[in-house]
């Protein structure tokens, strides 16, 4: 029975590809920060590890990886955390380096697979140069830098597969959603509910679970994978928000990008002046929410054999599960 080690196993992505390891015959451990997010999250047959894969020694994390036949590594900061600038230094520091010494020291193992859980904004930073993703923003501009610092340490003896992940919808036992802040801003914006023009990849978080373990199996060494399943327009997105809270859908609207550039600017100045800086800067990821940021499935699906899934009910299961967290801590 091949052994793998999950990194980041107790959040959402790893708990998930955990249990699909374990449905395809695998042994599974994962190395999480503690606390657990409930008890007994995991089978028995999981062995978990909480700790600080930072705070190891090499001999420590060498141990562990010792007899593995795969790493997967859903760990890490996203775009939502607003550094001190610049950003770019606190997304290498948490995001790069860490990817890099597991992977040297999983080469050193004799591991012979490592999935990285990437984002799709390396995909966008690629496809539209002008957005300056690759250069004035801090957030893809490292997650491009983790990936290839990744495939150097493989080159030759492991294969590193990265899985461009975009929108993720589901749920897991004692952690609440990250869509909440999308209810609020719906919540603090009465009348009128303005968003960008464009749509964006979506899955489900079992597709990710999926295409993590088809990596394994099937994936080749410097493999870039964007994974999709639905093409979800930012317009269909909030309607869903609206119907699900009780307000009216149609109060959804485009927002004109010129009208919206101008107040992404004085949101990007006001993090300046307090000295810091979005991962990516508001005036860009505006343009970027006013674009088709969508990759054709073709591209992985028939690779990491992820299966189709109905992602428009696994968006609504979410927002349910953010309304029901939220309703019991009002009457807490």
């Amino acid at each position: 029975m091949d052994s793998v080690l999950v990194i980041g196993g107790t959040g959402l992505l790893g708990y998930h590809t955990t249990l699909e390891l374990l449905r395809r015959g695998y042994a599974v451990t994962s190395l999480a920060l503690p606390p657990m997010p409930v008890e007994d999250l995991f089978p028995a047959e999981v062995e978990n590890v909480l700790a600080d894969v930072g705070e190891l020694s090499d001999d420590e994390l060498g141990a562990m990886l010792a007899g593995r036949h795969a790493v997967v590594y859903a760990a890490g900061a996203d775009e939502r955390v607003i550094p001190d600038a610049p950003a770019a230094h606190f997304f290498y520091e948490a995001n790069v380096r860490p990817v890099q010494r597991v992977a040297r020291l999983a080469r050193a193992a004799g591991v012979k697979k490592f999935v990285l859980f990437n984002s799709y904004t390396a995909e966008f930073a690629e496809r539209w140069p002008d957005l300056g993703y690759r250069t004035r923003n801090g957030y893809p501009r490292t997650r491009l830098a983790q990936e290839e610092v990744a495939y150097l340490e493989g080159d030759g003896a492991m294969d590193v597969m990265s899985l461009r992940l975009p929108y993720i919808f589901g749920t897991m036992p004692g952690r609440a959603p990250l869509w909440q802040m999308f209810i609020d801003l719906i919540r603090a914006q009465p009348g009128f509910v303005g968003v960008g023009a464009g749509s964006t990849s979506s899955v489900t978080v079992d597709q990710v679970a999926q295409a993590a373990v088809g990596a394994i199996e099937h994936g080749e060494h410097g493999g870039r994978y964007p994974i999709n399943g639905y093409n979800l327009t930012h317009v269909e997105f909030h309607r869903t928000i609206c119907e699900l809270i009780g307000r009216d859908p149609d109060e959804v609207g485009v927002v004109p990008l010129e009208v919206m550039l101008p107040v992404a600017a004085q949101h990007d100045a006001a993090a300046a002046a307090a000295g810091k800086e979005h991962g990516i800067h508001i005036s860009d990821s505006t343009q970027f929410n006013a674009r088709d940021a969508v990759s054709d499935p073709a591209l992985s699906q028939p690779v990491l054999r992820y299966a189709d899934a109905d992602v428009p009910a696994a968006i609504v299961a979410t927002i349910q599960a953010c309304l029901e967290i939220e309703a019991q801590a009002a009457t807490a």
